[in-house]
């Protein structure tokens, strides 16, 4: 299958929205995976005074991540299908954290304004259909010097890698999605990982976007080599100077 793109891939998301938490709940690692890649950003804590930008929040469990590491900071969190970010917002919140409903390529047109001093971004880039220009978004949102985490399925280019992604996907991951009414997005899951960056062209892709500090730090457990936090920083876009 191809993989499912903009308001396809929104209406799949808006459907699988009331299995989405008991499925990823069921990955080992994957809320403490967020919280390392949330400490990741370096910032230091509480977090008071800090605005962060949670981009592709789903049902809400990069903003848990994100609350509980910087528990004193302004969360905005976004995203494109409506069903998740339901979800998202029917949960007990701290004050400082709101949810908007935009696509990741349509943030100023949903009233998104910056500075923030940090993006965290979770399971989003692979999904787009045009990464670069989002990265281009991302860096004009932030404050000079502003931070940037990638939580991404990002595979190291090992065949042994990819065979282990491919393994879960159609071994455990699909059967049950597909049980669930939810193949399509899962299919999708598999594919778009398959398909998107390894870790290294990812990086690269970064850099190229105007950002320095570049790194793809991996994350424990069965997901060594298949998902990573890429970390960067804003800096100086080739051909514009500072900004």
């Amino acid at each position: 299958m191809t993989v499912l793109r903009d308001a396809d891939l929104a209406a799949a998301f808006d459907h699988a929205a009331h299995s989405y938490d008991t499925l990823v709940g069921a990955n080992p690692g994957y809320h403490a995976h967020l919280r390392r890649s949330a400490r990741r950003l370096g910032l230091p804590r509480p977090g008071t005074g800090l605005r962060v930008l949670d981009l592709g929040c789903g049902t809400g469990a990069s903003t848990a991540a994100l609350a509980r590491v910087l528990p004193g900071a302004e969360i905005m969190a976004v995203d494109a299908s409506a069903g998740m970010l339901d979800r998202a917002m029917a949960k007990p919140w701290q004050s400082g954290v709101r949810f908007v409903c935009a696509p990741a390529e349509g943030l100023a047109e949903a009233g998104v304004d910056g500075p923030f001093d940090a993006v965290f971004a979770a399971y989003l880039f692979r999904n787009v259909a045009d990464p670069d220009a989002v990265l281009d978004a991302v860096h004009d949102l932030l404050a000079p010097r502003g931070r940037l985490a990638v939580h991404e399925y990002t595979l190291s280019g090992r065949p042994f890698d990819r065979a282990v992604w491919s393994a879960v996907c159609r071994g455990l991951v699909l059967p049950v999605a597909t049980a669930l009414g939810d193949g399509d997005l899962y299919r999708h899951l598999w594919r778009s990982v398959v398909d998107f960056d390894t870790v290294d062209r990812f990086t690269d892709r970064v850099r190229t976007r105007g950002f320095d500090h570049v790194r793809a730090l991996p994350l424990p457990g069965w997901q060594t080599g298949i998902t990573h936090t890429i970390v960067a920083r804003r800096g100086a876009r080739p051909g514009r100077g500072g900004q």
